[in-house]
């Protein structure tokens, strides 16, 4: 008889096969590792019952001079500002106008057809309309979202009323419509046929394809106001003495505009001198976008685009790459990324204000909200692989790197989502893996341990603040929720457990020369932090007579692979099952441990096994 204890190298490795990771880790979900050790994840809850409409991709946190604590919240069909867990539309106007008679009812029915020549809409955009007269039994006044999936003639699109018309009509009289500005894709689509690329880009008669691009707004308070733009449109300005109640507006209708870019890419506010920049705009006197074009505003100046003698506004055009990708507020630095390179912008005054400065080259970034930046290091996920800047450009050494890259749609690396969970050392990134146009996993990295671990979960947009308690993340249920917060899944009404387990490489039982059978497990564990009045574990042992040889068929000899663990007391000190009968036979072993019940949560140890010679065949 032996005992041995099962003590394993933190972190997930699956670089290589399970056996030649022995001694570690080798799969896992809703895990994380402390001090060496693999622990169940914090849970988390919504922050309110009310929602939005549209998939969030963007958060920004910021207090205002009254002290109210505010989030701007960019969908892929409104923008909002979340106070206090409500959800505020403060989406900007496009146009308005005065439309003559527009509505068209049939009796019976909840669809009115709108009549509007002015042109400018898509389908989804929202529509705000006020001051109708009754027609068909109904008052048609409120937002509707439009639809032009079923039209009936030119300049028409249809609404959907919230009763069914008592009769069939036109009329309506004088009506303001407003409309928002115009919606965007919830997630990226790949278009094919004619009209999907640009004139002239393929052979005649031959249908090209491209893809629809997600809707993603960028954002930065200015002072205790916002200014947000989503890609390929306008900037806009929310006033914060006007209150949460009110719309933004173009920024180019403030007073004292001068030249601000009419369409960019990517925003960011500056934390020296608070200077404004597009990143991806159009030059003065043009409205057509570069992507490799940035400019910014004068110093302490939202409005005024125009360089001269006596300001700081100005631009530059990167040189390398195809456009601009991301961008991110550093250290003393503005750090931006191309398709291809990473410069770095560094303020040094007038006359030339801002200078860039390459410092990273053959490189590739995924998506304009893959760089999370921690303790002074700048962490993003490239196309195949992951980066770090901390003065220098360099390749982070990556455990899972072959697992998460050959698990990935690469239709979809423009929803690629990073950000921090600074509590824990960890960077987390978001990802649609194969064959899914959604998010559903994720990747993990410690930079303070060096490890890598995964999963499984969809989340949207990720904020992790100073001004908040807990990271915040949007969901696909149109709502957020506040990470490491209780122990469960409260993003509903009621909670769900978190399914969490660990799952360790093939190991030697002893030296692996000859089968051994394991009849008992010594286990190692604590349940601190659980609410639940007796928390519950299972602990699998998978066996194998060689590396090659696949897991056992029958799984036990005679009893069981697995047995479950219960804390029974937590005082004087935490009391759980202290033996568990297995019984496996071997000269490889795999360990599994996990939980499934709400309420529990846990850390893992070092188990011990209790190891009884049998033989060489």
């Amino acid at each position: 008889m032996a005992i041995q204890a099962v003590k394993l190298k933190p972190g997930i490795n699956r670089e290589g096969t399970r056996y030649t990771t022995e001694g570690g880790y080798y799969d896992g979900d809703k895990i994380r590792f402390r001090q060496g050790t693999p622990e169940k994840i914090g849970g988390w809850t919504r922050i309110s019952t009310s929602t939005f409409l549209g998939v969030c991709r963007s958060l920004h946190n910021w207090v205002t001079l009254g002290g109210q604590n505010l989030i701007g919240v960019g969908t892929h069909l409104k923008f909002y500002i979340a106070n206090v867990g409500n959800y505020n539309d403060i989406t900007p106007l496009r146009a308005t106008v005065s439309l003559s008679n527009p509505f068209t009812t049939v009796s019976g029915s909840t669809t009115v057809t709108v009549t509007d020549a002015n042109e400018g809409y898509s389908d989804g955009d929202f529509v705000t309309f006020s001051n109708a007269s009754a027609v068909g039994g109904l008052t048609i006044d409120g937002e509707f979202q439009i639809s032009l999936s079923v039209v009936a003639a030119e300049n028409t699109y249809t609404i959907t009323a919230s009763s069914a018309a008592s009769s069939s009509a036109t009329g309506g009289g004088t009506v303001s419509a407003e409309y928002q500005i115009n919606t965007g894709n919830a997630f990226a689509t790949l278009l094919s046929g004619w009209g999907a690329s640009s004139w002239g880009s393929g052979a005649w008669n031959v249908g090209e394809s491209s893809t629809a691009p997600v809707r993603f707004f960028t954002q930065s308070n200015f002072g205790e106001d916002l200014i947000f733009g989503h890609e390929g449109g306008r900037l806009y300005y929310w006033d914060a003495t006007n209150g949460v109640g009110t719309r933004a507006v173009e920024l180019t209708s403030r007073s004292g505009a001068s030249n601000v870019p009419v369409v960019q890419n990517l925003i960011l506010v500056s934390d020296i001198s608070r200077f404004v920049f597009c990143f991806g705009t159009n030059e003065i006197g043009s409205d057509t976008i570069d992507p490799t074009l940035l400019r910014w505003s004068d110093q302490e100046d939202a409005t005024n685009w125009t360089p001269s003698a006596t300001n700081q506004a100005g631009s530059l055009r990167l040189s390398r790459g195809t456009k601009i990708v991301a961008a991110s507020q550093a250290r003393q630095e503005v750090l931006v990324w191309t398709d291809s390179s990473l410069y770095s912008l560094q303020y040094v005054g007038a006359p030339a204000v801002w200078t860039a400065t390459l410092v990273g080259e053959n490189i590739s970034i995924s998506s304009q909200n893959a760089v999370a930046y921690a303790n002074g290091v700048a962490y993003w996920m490239g196309k195949d692989k992951f980066y770090m800047y901390d003065g220098r450009t360099q390749p982070l050494r990556c455990d899972v790197r072959k697992y998460i890259f050959n698990d990935f749609d690469t239709n979809q690396y423009a929803q690629v989502l990073a950000g921090t969970n600074e509590a824990f050392h960890e960077i987390w990134w978001f990802y649609c893996s194969s064959g899914s146009t959604t998010i559903d996993s994720y990747v993990i990295y410690n930079y303070l341990e060096k490890i890598w671990y995964y999963g499984t979960l969809a989340r949207t947009a990720w904020l992790d603040s100073g001004l908040r308690d807990k990271p915040l993340a949007a969901t696909y249920d149109l709502n957020l929720v506040d990470h490491e917060e209780g122990i469960d899944d409260n993003a509903g009404a009621n909670a769900v457990a978190i399914t969490a387990y660990v799952e360790s490489s093939d190991f030697d039982i002893g030296d692996g020369d000859r089968f051994s059978l394991v009849n008992r497990v010594v286990p190692d564990a604590s349940f601190d932090g659980s609410t639940a009045d007796n928390p519950v574990a299972t602990m699998t042992l998978h066996a194998l007579s060689s590396s090659g040889s696949g897991r056992n068929s029958p799984a036990s000899e005679g009893g069981s692979s697995n047995a479950t663990i219960t804390r029974t007391a937590t005082s004087p000190v935490e009391v759980f099952t202290d033996l568990i009968n297995i019984r496996v036979r071997g000269r490889q072993l795999s360990m599994r441990f996990e939980s499934s019940a709400t309420g529990v949560t846990w850390q893992l140890g070092t188990p011990r096994l209790d190891i009884r010679p049998d033989g060489r065949r």
